[in-house]
Parts: structure tokens; C-alpha cells; sequence
């Protein structure tokens, strides 16, 4: 339908450089570059249950497990200070990331205390939409991100969330509670679940609309060579035909019609018309789920964390044991770096800057020496054969409905490069760590 083997080459061969990880001795991160303002990501690897499609480092979650990690990842916060980092925003991704909640808190606390920081972001799962929670939250996190992926409860169950984290119709609820406690309020949903019908994504559009929420992402389902056996044992095969037609389904039901209640704020983020979805004070666009979209390069701690600098990928060590053994012995815990080169970042900039509906070129240019014609020929006639750009001119390319569906399977291709990724940091652990569970409790 529409060149499905061309654009799938084309996203192979941006993928390709993530998919080798190089190891290499090398432990610490490069200085901060002067003046430049950074995020930084957080990760949290620890949940209550494991779902089956999910690729991020995560872990069943024991408390003397958990507890030490966060102290180690204090410290290696601090080692980020010393290498003359600052940041301005934080963004704390998991696993589940409230899951040791006065943990967290005393982490976002001594990064107050450190760095300038302006705003912070933080995921959570429903069932710590609570007081407990929230009360403890509220001031430390202005927007927070709930997964909650669906309201339909055979989904739920399939994916072992329902008993753990509620009903659809709790969750409504929940909602409701806890979004005046934050300045933006997040939902994380997943659309093209194998068993996923249009009438239940239909139903969780109109649920979305009747909820709370100041904003809502719709990510496609995207997998992992590693994921995929599992998922497809418990929730079926992917059947990426319908994406087009689902993803159309969101597009016309959120912000079509004569009184939209949502704006399209990326390829899959909406903000609620009228709500308080902003940008932070400190001027970047970071309302969006998506960190990497206003922070191109970022330092990351903790366990499988990935940072992005200086044309560099650094992927920390997925054994918690490795990780908190080097952070207490006072050296950070990188097991790999690839270098990306200059192709590769264009191809990255081209990716994320149409992921946020608008490719600068003149921005392109300065950047990289070259136009982005020059830079990427097959990738913009590709784009053009396919009349993807709604604006194609001097200074600036704009996406075409058809446009922003291309672009949304070049990320979803792009992002399950990264998880093989970490399949592959996954596959050097050994012993228990090896053996990790989903929520039924069989291997992967």
C-alpha cells in the first residue's frame, strides 16, 4: 500500500548502527559541553508486573533489591555534577518509577538541591494514582505520565494488568483524582494489540475524551525480537495492516470534526483544547512524552539507561548487581559506546524533527554543512514519491496525513531498533539476572 519494502529498507539501515553494540573499556561519560542545557533521564527498572511486549530494562520489584539502587543512583547523579553537568529538567522513566516512592522523592530532592532544575517529569502506573502517592508528588513532579495502555478489560487481563492495576472503570476514576495534583497530566496508551477490535479502540478514544486528562499518547504497539515469541503467546500476532486504519481512527476522532477536543502535538501526542499542556520555564517544549524530541543529546543513569552525547551512544550496565558494584566503587557503569556517525545523525535529526511535525531546514543545514536533499536523497524522495510533506520549501518541511503514517512506522521501526538494542546488552547478563519474569511468571 505504500512501499512497505522501500521505507522498511530505509528504516534498517538507520537502525543498523544501534543494533551493534560496541564494549569497550571506556567507563565515563564526556564533560558537559559549556552553556548548553541539559535534561536528565532517570531509569527506574522495577515493576509490580512485567508486561509482555515491553523491551525497557525491567525487573521484578523487591524492596532490598530496589533500595540500594536508588542510593547508588544518587551517587552516580552526583558523578554527572562533578564531570560539570547541569540540568534544567529531569525525566524519570522505568519499570515503574514511584514503585519505592520516598526513594524517589529523596532523589528528586537532592537533584533540587544540586542542579537548577525547572520542571520534572515522572511516569507512573494506576495503581499509585492515591493520596500516599500524590500528596508526596505534588510540588517534586509537575507532570506525570500514567501508563495506562487501555480501558478495556479483556485487554487489561491479557496483558496481566488488571488484577494489579484496576479496571478500566478504576482507572477513569483514578484519573480523575490525581490530575489536579500535576501542571500537565499524561495518558500513555497503545493502539494495534493483536486482539484490539475498532469498537475497543473506539470505546478507549471516547473514555480519553471523558476523562481527565490534559493530554494523551496514542504510541503504536512496537516490539523487540526478544518480546515478540512471549507477546505472541499471550496477546497474538501483530497484524500491522490495520495500523493505517487505526491510527486514522485516533487522528479523525481527537482532532477532527467541527469542535476538536484535542490538538495534535506530535506524530502520536495530543494536548487537550484548552488545557494547561505547555511548554516549561525553561523554554524547551518538553510537554511531550517523547524527552528526546527537545533534548536531542542527555546524560542517563541507572540501569539500562542510554545516553545520547556527543555522537555517542553510552548504554549503561543491565545488571543491577554490575551497576551497583561500579557506582559504589565510585565509577560510572557504561558496558558499551557506539559512535554514530555523521549519515547516522542526520538520519536521527530527520527522524525526530518530523516526529515533531516540522523538519527546519535552514536549522539542518547549519548543523551538518549540508542541505537535507544532499544529506538524505533517498530518504526525501522517498518522502517526495510519496507525497508525504504538506510544505516543502526553502526553510521548512511539513507532514501530509499520509506523511505523518510514514513517519509514524520509520519511529515505531526506529524504536524497536533500540530495543533489540537492549536485547542484545540483555543477552551479556548471566546467573538469575538472566531469567527475567513476566507477570505469570515464565521466562522470556
Amino acid at each position: 500500500m505504500l512501499s512497505e519494502r522501500m521505507l522498511t529498507s530505509i528504516v534498517k539501515s538507520m537502525t543498523k548502527k544501534h543494533l551493534a553494540l560496541n564494549i569497550t573499556n571506556d567507563s565515563t561519560m564526556p564533560e558537559a559541553k559549556p552553556n548548553q542545557p541539559y535534561m536528565l533521564y532517570m531509569h527506574v527498572p522495577f515493576c509490580e508486573r512485567l508486561c509482555p511486549y515491553c523491551s525497557f530494562n525491567r525487573y521484578p520489584f523487591k524492596e532490598e533489591v530496589a533500595a540500594p539502587y536508588f542510593e547508588n543512583m544518587r551517587k552516580e547523579m552526583l558523578m554527572l555534577k562533578d564531570l560539570g553537568y547541569d540540568f534544567e529538567s529531569i525525566y524519570v522513566g522505568g519499570g515503574t518509577p514511584t514503585i519505592m516512592i520516598d526513594e524517589l522523592c529523596e532523589t528528586l530532592d537532592l537533584a533540587r538541591e544540586n542542579f537548577n532544575i525547572k520542571e520534572v517529569s515522572s511516569e507512573t502506573n494506576p495503581n499509585h494514582l492515591t493520596k500516599p502517592y500524590l500528596d508526596k508528588l505534588k510540588g517534586r513532579v509537575q507532570r506525570l505520565s500514567v501508563g495506562v495502555q487501555s480501558f478495556d478489560n479483556s485487554l487489561l487481563k491479557q496483558m496481566d494488568r488488571y488484577e494489579k492495576y484496576g479496571s478500566g472503570e478504576e482507572i477513569f476514576e483514578r484519573i480523575g483524582e490525581a490530575s489536579s495534583y500535576f501542571d500537565d497530566f499524561n495518558v500513555d496508551m497503545i493502539f494495534n494489540f493483536p486482539s484490539q477490535t475498532q469498537d475497543s479502540l473506539l470505546n478507549d478514544i471516547e473514555t480519553i475524551k471523558a476523562c481527565a486528562c490534559d493530554q494523551v499518547t496514542f504510541s503504536p504497539l512496537y516490539v523487540s525480537s526478544a518480546t515478540t515469541r512471549k507477546m505472541s503467546s499471550t496477546l497474538g500476532k501483530v497484524d500491522y495492516d490495520r495500523e493505517y486504519t487505526f491510527y486514522n481512527i485516533i487522528d479523525e476522532q481527537l482532532t477532527g470534526g467541527a469542535d476538536p477536543q484535542f490538538d495534535r502535538r506530535t506524530l502520536w501526542t495530543f494536548n487537550r483544547v484548552g488545557s494547561s499542556a505547555k511548554p516549561c520555564g525553561c523554554g524547551n517544549n518538553v510537554e511531550v512524552d517523547e524527552y528526546a524530541v527537545s533534548y536531542e543529546e542527555y546524560p542517563a543513569i541507572g540501569s539500562g539507561s542510554i545516553s545520547h552525547l556527543d555522537g555517542c551512544l553510552y548504554v549503561n550496565n543491565f545488571s543491577i548487581a554490575d551497576y551497583n558494584k561500579a557506582v559504589s566503587s565510585g565509577s560510572m557503569s557504561i558496558m558499551g559506546k557506539t559512535k554514530l556517525g555523521k549519515h547516522d545523525l542526520m538520519r536521527y535529526r530527520f527522524l525526530l524533527q518530523l516526529y515533531d511535525l516540522r523538519l527546519d531546514k535552514k536549522q539542518f543545514e547549519r548543523d551538518f554543512g549540508c542541505t537535507v536533499e544532499r544529506g538524505l536523497p533517498a530518504e526525501m524522495s522517498y518522502m517526495r514519491l510519496n507525497k508525504a510533506f504538506a510544505t516543502d520549501d526553502e526553510n521548512e518541511l511539513t507532514l501530509t496525513p499520509k506523511g505523518r503514517y510514514l513517519t509514524l512506522v520509520m519511529y515505531r521501526q526506529f524504536l524497536s531498533g533500540m530495543n533489540n538494542l537492549r536485547d542484545q546488552a540483555r543477552a551479556a547478563l548471566t546467573g538469575p539476572e538472566r531469567e527475567l519474569l513476566f507477570g505469570d511468571g515464565t521466562p522470556e
